[in-house]
């Protein structure tokens, strides 16, 4: 029997203790923790003493630190770099773990910065909850959160009306001996960077320059490069596909929002160009390729309108898995006659099926017939 007034059983127990012990609705034993390592999103668990009592997987990949160095450590946001879109770090008063232990109540849509140990800079959305002990007193707090860093860069870049065009200058030694010269300019095109599920990219790259096979030889001597291919030899001009690691000069345009545009080799220096969204501080380009030239140095900068066109428009509306491969598809050559690239080489390339490579492939080229034959003249009304 149980006391309507004070809820406590004839045995002594609560029907709060009831509750959590009997209830059928309770998960088995194990299940718990299985469905916290499952869970698609990254997912801490904080104890009252405000250290991480708890990290799954995807915790572990969002905040580049395996799980044996995440538990334990506190939570404070000094620890973590934590800071709000316009730098200022976020206090521990201001947490949001701290306002649910204070509290009890639930806090969603945190957006923040946070540092991870390699510098790298990411956009996170979290939301914090309660975890009751017995007593009703707050006894953990569940935070889970999703890395959508990508969202927020293709945000500020749809945002922005201006581009930034920028070019860098070090020193002959940031590009191999075979293609230095005394006299004259050799440039190479980046057409475009394409990231990879390994981490990895692929980078497609032209020069009229260069002979074929000097073009090869000379990327092939860069370190970080895995694998180099001959896509196309027509008229004097040479493309190739490159494998690399991913942090190079060019991907660190791709990573910031912007696009890489072309390496200028002269006598006695070398000359990065490429273009950042107007709203991205220079600095965080020069930031990134001083990682691989410490010389680095902004020798010229232009802010110069660019309005809305349908490259942005039609981003925004793929995937990211949509926009690599259409992306890998145009610059490999795989819709030139006769074809640079198959779908079997792309399809190996993506680590996927050849199936689900064409799925990714018909579904961005929907996407983009749509949006040019059906929504433009919609929009322009």
């Amino acid at each position: 029997m149980t006391d309507p007034a004070s809820g406590v059983r004839d045995d002594g127990s609560s029907e709060r203790e009831r509750n959590d012990d009997e209830s059928p609705e309770a998960l088995p034993e194990g299940l718990a923790q299985r469905l916290f390592d499952a869970c698609p999103v990254g997912t801490v668990v904080i104890d009252s003493a405000g250290s991480v009592a708890f990290a799954n997987e995807r915790a572990s990949e969002a905040l580049g630190l395996p799980r044996e160095e995440i538990v334990g450590r506190p939570f404070d946001p000094s620890e973590w770099t934590v800071s709000y879109d316009d730098g200022t770090p976020v206090s521990v008063d201001d947490h949001p773990v701290t306002r649910v232990f204070e509290t009890g109540t639930p806090q969603f849509g945190f957006e923040h910065w946070i540092e991870r140990p390699d510098g790298t800079q990411r956009w996170f959305s979290s939301n914090a909850a309660p975890l009751f002990d017995k007593n009703g007193g707050v006894e953990y707090v569940v935070v889970a959160f999703e890395d959508v860093t990508s969202l927020k860069r293709r945000e500020k870049r749809l945002t922005s009306d201006h581009v930034r065009l920028l070019e860098f200058r070090t020193d002959e030694s940031a590009v191999p001996p075979s293609i230095r010269v005394e006299d004259g300019e050799t440039r190479v095109e980046i057409d475009s960077v394409v990231s990879l599920p390994d981490g990895t990219t692929v980078q497609y790259m032209g020069t009229s320059d260069l002979a074929a096979s000097d073009f090869v030889t000379a990327v092939e001597e860069v370190p970080h490069y895995l694998d180099v291919r001959l896509l196309s030899s027509v008229g004097g001009h040479n493309r190739v596909e490159a494998h690399s690691e991913s942090e190079t000069v060019a991907h660190m345009f791709s990573s910031l929002g912007g696009r890489p545009r072309e390496i200028v080799v002269a006598p006695d220096e070398v000359r990065f160009r490429g273009e950042l969204p107007g709203d991205v501080d220079h600095r965080k380009a020069a930031d990134g390729i001083r990682r691989f030239h410490d010389t680095v140095e902004l020798v010229s900068e232009e802010l110069v309108y660019s309005p809305s066109l349908l490259y942005d428009i039609v981003a925004d509306a793929l995937t990211d898995r949509q926009l690599t491969t259409l992306d890998a598809a145009y610059f490999s050559g795989y819709f030139d006659t006769p074809r640079s690239s198959t779908g079997d080489e792309l399809a190996d390339r993506f680590g996927v099926t050849r199936q689900t490579f064409n799925q990714h492939l018909r579904k961005a080229e929907q996407t983009v017939f749509q949006h040019l034959f059906e929504k433009s003249g919609a929009d322009a009304d």
